[in-house]
């Protein structure tokens, strides 16, 4: 299991694997007490009182264990060791490599050792949880898993150890789907169990969970389901509504299913969150309904394509639409437009508020998200919009979503600047109604602060440290580009825009902000 970027969020396995799937229409019950014959507490004047589970609660999950066990697998990985890396400071643009091994990427022949030969490349193994989806070996698990594998095996609940290949992953959801190609199997005699779209058990509900936390395989879990819905704030969140559930899963559980009580797959158990690296009965599962057709498309393509448009894009939340006079209305609101996309192209703008596609509303830019992507590429999207207060429609063409790390690569090619010189102070002008103080944007403010020629607007050079905008985090640097949808270009525009604000009855406007060329909303309260 690797670590996730927030908070604690970590996948549920060092090297654990995704896997989900139901044995739809099994039909097994687990037996429970009745009602009428065995109450919650049987008093006895020869014996102590017998306590005996309400109606409802299953005496046992080992009919459930019994039938689909044999369908969920020990997943072990064998890859390449990373080739650690000293970091000095003060040589931040060096990499320190260890004596015989050589820098990835270095040009020139292959180190040898001082005998004449090439070292072994180092290895590492780690393992996760997986199942099968069909009787001839396909078997779901978590991209964390396998991503790296340059040998994987899965480990039978017969103790048969069978190889297998990649055969496809998703970054987006965090799944992968693999195949047994082992000359050793039997045929086409897997047992395997399927997916459970249509029984969504309640929150309160039993779930149960089997995987190989800690290398421990076969072992099974119970709780209940905590949660639907959960985002982990991650770069699987957009396309993935976890569910989350307090089945004690732990390093290894990654890939391995959560079954309700009649045996039925209704999740992929895929990470945790913990302070410790190790359970607190906080874990999150994948949906069904999301696994199954992810696992479909990279069985029968070896990829997901998904819908794309080509925005950034902020949630719109209860209090930018306050700022903007729009108080029932939820959705996303666009940041900025990827130049030469299907967006830009179609016409959709900066400050655009978004509010439904194709007639589905949404509630958030995850919601979005998950919209837009189910769009085939070619396809149109209708945009329903709301800009200048008016609601609109755009219609905007499909184009294909790239890999979830092309995105990540380019959005995080800005860095934190070292320490840099302060530009000559230009004139500046105090907004003591938002605790700022503003300048015109300079030459050497943009040498400075790296803003970009095409970026307007007026720099802010001071924030009162009791204001709302310095409790929420402007800084010296920032740019801001405009006011309640507004483009800026003197003080004296913050101005207008709070003073026209005060008169519609609001306590906040919307700031448009950009830092380190990227564009964030704001709202702030505005000062008595």
């Amino acid at each position: 299991m690797t670590a996730r970027k927030s908070g604690f969020i970590v996948g549920a396995v060092a090297g654990a694997g995704v896997a989900c799937a139901a044995l739809a229409g099994m039909g097994m019950r687990m037996g429970t007490a009745d009602a009428a014959q065995a109450p919650v507490v049987r008093a006895s004047t020869a014996t102590a009182p017998t306590f005996a589970p309400p109606p409802g609660a299953p005496m046992s999950f080992a009919d459930i264990f019994e039938k689909v066990s044999p369908a969920v697998v020990q997943i072990n990985v064998t890859s390449k060791a990373k080739a650690p890396s000293l970091r000095i400071p003060g040589l931040e643009g060096f990499d320190i490599v260890p004596r015989g091994q050589r820098r990835p990427g270095q040009p020139g022949q292959e180190q040898q050792d001082e005998d004449g030969d090439t070292p072994a490349t180092p290895k590492q193994q780690s393992a996760g949880s997986g199942f099968f989806i069909s009787a001839d070996g396909y078997i779901v698990t978590n991209n964390h898993v396998v991503a790296e594998a340059d040998d994987i095996q899965v480990v039978l609940k017969d103790g048969r150890e069978l190889k297998a290949t990649l055969v496809g992953r998703d970054e987006g959801t965090d799944l992968a789907v693999i195949k047994v190609v082992d000359p050793k199997a039997k045929g086409k005699d897997f047992t395997f169990v399927n997916f459970e779209n249509q029984a969504k058990p309640r929150v309160g509900d039993w779930v149960i969970t089997i995987g190989n936390p800690f290398g421990l395989g076969g072992t099974a879990t119970a709780g209940i389901i905590s949660a639907y819905d959960r985002n982990l704030n991650d770069n699987t969140s957009s396309f993935v509504p976890y569910i989350q559930i307090d089945a004690p899963i732990n390093r290894g559980n990654s890939g391995g299913p959560s079954f309700d009580i009649y045996g039925r797959v209704i999740g992929v158990n895929s990470a945790i969150y913990s302070p410790t690296g190790g359970s607190v009965g906080i874990g999150f599962a994948i949906p069904a309904e999301v696994a199954e057709g992810v696992a479909k498309q990279l069985i029968a393509n070896g990829k997901v394509v998904r819908g794309y448009i080509g925005v950034s894009i902020l949630d719109f939340s209860a209090e930018m639409a306050e700022a903007l006079g729009l108080t029932d209305v939820k959705g996303a609101i666009v940041a900025d437009v990827v130049p030469g996309q299907p967006a830009a192209k179609a016409g959709l703008l900066p400050d655009d508020i978004l509010v439904a596609v194709n007639g589905v509303k949404i509630a958030d830019r995850s919601e979005l998200t998950r919209e837009v992507s189910k769009a085939r590429p070619g396809e149109t999207i209708k945009m329903s919009i709301i800009r200048d207060g008016k609601p609109r429609v755009v219609n905007v063409t499909s184009g294909t979503r790239p890999s979830e790390s092309s995105l990540a690569a380019t959005g995080d090619d800005q860095g934190q600047d070292g320490a840099t010189p302060t530009p000559d102070k230009p004139a500046s002008q105090k907004v003591d109604a938002l605790g700022l103080t503003l300048a015109p944007i300079d030459a050497a403010a943009r040498q400075t602060y790296k803003i970009e020629p095409e970026i307007k607007g007026l720099l802010i050079i001071g924030v009162k440290g009791d204001s709302d905008a310095g409790e929420k985090g402007l800084a010296k640097g920032d740019v801001l580009a405009n006011i309640n949808g507004a483009p800026v270009v003197s003080a004296g525009d913050v101005s207008a825009a709070v003073e026209a604000a005060k008169k519609a009855g609001r306590t906040s406007v919307l700031v448009k902000v950009i830092r380190q060329n990227r564009s964030v909303f704001v709202p702030l309260k505005i000062a008595p």
